[in-house]
């Protein structure tokens, strides 16, 4: 890693000059400043890096009828939703909380998808009073109980079957969704069916088909695969008389974490658009839901070193930074990088980068070369999809404050919570 150069996957990250020595920054703005103003644990987005994200699929779908939904379980923050709303882009939900979430932050309802393999009958009524745009539904008991809410409501919902395509996205298990042992979608071989049942019932329009493979996918040829399965689905669906208005293909694009050399999405899309211009729907409306791939390398965690605390097999370096805070290594050994956010000269010693937390798999990072102290400031890299949104109050830890960085400019987007926020909706018995 060059000084002055923006770190590997993170164009608005860098490390540049700041006095005798040099100092991280995202954007214009050294890390270490915000960690003395704000405190740690702290979550940094970058405004810029999200919107040049967004950018590469706007310039994918030039001149096409597509229509970018952000999965917004990657981070759901209000500021992060307020940046893509403002963007143009629609949303796509899992939950009655997550529509209030888009509406709070300027989201047009109409832009909305409502997935979720488990809508209960009153987020019906939400969405419905709302006015989304449209439910991909999960499963054919769900289509019976959307048509009751919906003609009971005196309207008929908007919907897209989600399909399980049944191809591999080579991707971590807990995270891959289409394949036949997963609980998202509808079979394959059902697909035809569920849609003539789908047709018949008086509470739904049907206007779409649906399917999303996985998340942190790598490769192009899964998305390929989905795209081949789902078009013969459309073309058999439409041959029993079901007019398919328009096709999403879900999101699932990876980034780099630890080396992966995931295609842009201008050209992951540039290959998909050319195949569904060969088998004849390249006019055809589209809708995609990325998530990670437009948050993920926007953030940072910065985290100040609590204890560096030799041992016999490891060495560790305990940080004010935990599984609440960053889930992804607990659930998934999932790997990030930690860098420094004031490098110091040395040869650095091998350590396990641990947090407070009072469990075994309460771990950032394994097995890391760092030359640091107690009072130093790390930065935890790829920490703006599935960190705050995950985050817990495990061990009565108030969840960490976020600030977005815009250009110089900083602005608090979420206060840290005190121990008194944690129990806040508790009563105790007379």
């Amino acid at each position: 890693m060059t000084p002055s150069s923006p770190l590997p996957g993170h164009p608005h990250v860098l490390y540049a000059p700041s006095g005798s020595q040099h100092a991280l920054y995202v954007e214009g703005v050294r890390v270490s400043d915000l960690a003395r103003q704000f405190g740690t644990p702290l979550f940094v987005y970058s405004k810029a890096a999200m919107l040049s994200a967004l950018g590469a699929y706007q310039r994918g779908f030039a001149g096409r009828q597509a229509q970018i939904c952000y999965a917004m379980k990657a981070n759901s923050s209000l500021a992060v939703l307020q940046v893509f709303a403002r963007a143009g882009c629609g949303f796509d939900i899992v939950s009655g909380g997550e529509l209030a979430r888009v509406l709070a932050a300027g989201g047009d309802p109409a832009r909305i998808i409502f997935s979720g393999v488990g809508k209960t009958r009153a987020e019906m009524q939400q969405a419905l009073k709302a006015g989304i745009g449209c439910f991909n539904v999960e499963s054919e008991a769900e289509l019976d109980v959307l048509s009751e809410v919906a003609a009971g409501m005196g309207t008929r919902a908007r919907v897209s079957l989600r399909v399980n395509p049944n191809v591999d996205p080579q991707t971590h298990p807990y995270i891959s969704t289409g394949l036949k042992g997963n609980k998202f979608g509808i079979a394959h071989d059902r697909t035809l069916a569920a849609y003539r049942h789908a047709a018949a019932l008086p509470g739904l329009q049907v206007v779409g088909i649906d399917c999303h493979i996985g998340s942190q996918i790598t490769e192009i040829t899964p998305y390929l695969d989905a795209m081949d399965r789902i078009l013969d689905l459309v073309a058999d669906i439409e041959s029993a008389g079901i007019p398919i208005h328009h096709i999403d293909f879900g999101g699932g694009l990876g980034i780099a974490y630890h080396g992966e050399t995931p295609p842009a999405a201008d050209v992951l899309w540039q290959q998909l658009l050319e195949r569904l211009d060969a088998r004849g729907y390249g006019q055809r409306p589209l809708m995609i839901e990325p998530g990670r791939s437009l948050v993920g390398n926007a953030g940072i965690c910065l985290t100040e070193v609590i204890f560096t605390k030799p041992g016999e097999e490891k060495n560790f370096c305990i940080v004010d930074a935990a599984m609440n805070d960053l889930p992804r290594p607990a659930m998934y050994q999932a790997f990030h990088q930690i860098v420094p956010a004031e490098p110091r000269t040395g040869p650095g010693v091998v350590y396990d980068v641990v947090g407070p937390v009072c469990e075994s798999g309460d771990w950032l990072g394994r097995d890391r070369v760092l030359e640091v102290q107690s009072g130093d400031l790390l930065a935890v890299l790829s920490a703006g999809a599935y960190c705050m949104s995950m985050a817990s109050n495990y061990n009565t830890r108030g969840r960490a404050a976020e600030v977005l960085v815009d250009g110089e400019q900083v602005h608090l987007i979420r206060q840290r919570e005190s121990v008194f926020d944690t129990f806040a909706l508790e009563h105790l018995p007379d």
